[in-house]
């Protein structure tokens, strides 16, 4: 009795010495019975995970060389039941850690999809299509997704009202990542560059450095010197969402299990991106659709159902603070990490990616974080102000249907990288 007593205070004093080594890694009395809590909580713990039978309906449709149209459907619907278990993955190896350990691992992977189809498209070369795509996501999470939240909320809650502070600090972010986007293009569009093309790819380098240092001060600030702004108002139902976990929960995958599926996950979502970007351009043309249509509205709408949808449920619940947090923090993070990530990328392997991304893209996206500010102005929302949002994203996916776009890059249907090696086989 009483070694059986020192066991489970020396694994406790385990625990506070090692954060990785959770809970449930030591509970686990032997390996069937955590490969079956594990592969249950993976495999049968959504309902988007009936879209997993595409992952090997994208290989057929590779290995048989299916059109692109096929390849792109295939690929797009796989990555809806992957971009949700990774978040699914990053929340139990979160419950590991300490909560700004868990809140870093959760800021970092809540846009891995966008990196990885980054990643391969600047492998690539293709710019447009990082430009386009995070162009997309960035418009989709502060109108769609946000407007959404606010018109269905309000709907069910006459007044809405969210914490102040956090929403002032997001909306400064998104101006200084809105400048880092203008005035490369400005600089541009008015003629006066010192050098042609030159100046301006240089100023997007000296700038995405910047905006890298700011998203990291940005964290920083979040997560460590003021947490409390961001922590006002939410109830522990939220603590998930901030990445340490509520009290008393534990991790169905464990640390090293943990580990292990995120490294899974994530290279099935690089190989399915792989394919998805070297069909994008086939694929318009076979659907005789804009390339910016696709890259712009179809691309990022599909890849955040899963995130669009939470923030509506939030927005039901009155929980407003994790719907911003979903859809305006998703947005800071691809405005000021993801996109100068892709410029320095870019520059360290020798592909000219810049911060023009030229007139009517960037003119769209300065309108939308103009009226996404004044809407988080007063720190109050109500089903009218997610209509106006709603309606002004569906007037600008119109559009984007309607804007012709020159696609650069390589020849349509010419898979690289591991969708290639597949398609060579």
């Amino acid at each position: 009795m009483a070694s059986s007593e020192d066991h489970q205070i020396g694994m406790a004093h385990a625990q506070q010495q090692h954060p990785l080594l959770s809970s449930s890694d030591t509970t686990h009395k032997s390996m069937p019975t955590y490969l079956r809590r594990s592969l249950g909580a993976l495999f049968f713990g959504a309902r988007t995970n009936v879209l997993l039978i595409f992952v090997p309906s994208t290989f057929l449709a590779i290995l048989h060389n299916f059109p692109d149209g096929y390849v792109f459907v295939f690929s797009l619907l796989s990555l809806i039941p992957l971009a949700e278990r990774l978040g699914f993955v990053t929340e139990q190896l979160a419950m590991c850690t300490n909560p700004t350990l868990g809140g870093l691992l959760n800021a970092t992977f809540s846009n891995a999809p966008e990196l990885i189809i980054v990643l391969v498209a600047l492998r690539s070369g293709l710019v447009r299509i990082i430009q386009l795509s995070l162009l997309g996501s960035i418009l989709g999470n502060l109108l769609l997704c946000l407007g959404s939240a606010f018109l269905v909320g309000g709907i069910y809650h006459k007044n809405l009202e969210f914490n102040r502070p956090a929403a002032q600090m997001n909306s400064g972010a998104l101006m200084l990542a809105m400048s880092g986007l203008l005035f490369p293009n400005l600089l541009h569009a008015t003629g006066t560059e010192l050098h042609e093309n030159v100046s301006q790819l240089g100023l997007s380098r000296f700038a995405a450095v910047l905006m890298l240092l700011a998203y990291f001060a940005y964290i920083y600030f979040q997560l460590v010197t003021h947490r409390e702004f961001f922590e006002e108002g939410e109830s522990g139902e939220d603590g998930a969402e901030d990445g340490g976990g509520g009290a008393g929960e534990q991790s169905e995958l464990g640390a090293w299990g943990g580990i292990f599926w995120l490294f899974v996950v994530t290279t099935l979502i690089s190989v399915l991106s792989d394919a998805l970007v070297n069909s994008v351009e086939g694929t318009a043309l076979e659907w005789n659709v804009p390339f910016s249509g696709i890259c712009v509205v179809v691309l990022p709408l599909v890849n955040n159902v899963t995130e669009h949808t939470s923030a509506i449920l939030f927005g039901m619940r009155d929980k407003l603070d994790v719907s911003l947090s979903i859809a305006v923090g998703s947005s800071i993070q691809l405005a000021m990490f993801l996109i100068p990530l892709a410029v320095i990328g870019g520059w360290i392997i020798g592909v000219p990616m810049d911060l023009n991304f030229h007139r009517f893209e960037t003119l769209s996206l300065f309108i939308t974080v103009l009226v996404t500010v004044l809407m988080l102005h007063e720190a109050n929302a109500n089903w009218l102000k997610g209509l106006m949002l709603v309606l002004m994203y569906l007037i600008l996916a119109a559009t984007f249907f309607n804007h012709k776009e020159t696609f650069l890059g390589p020849e349509p249907g010419k898979a690289g990288g591991v969708g290639g090696w597949v398609c060579r086989l």
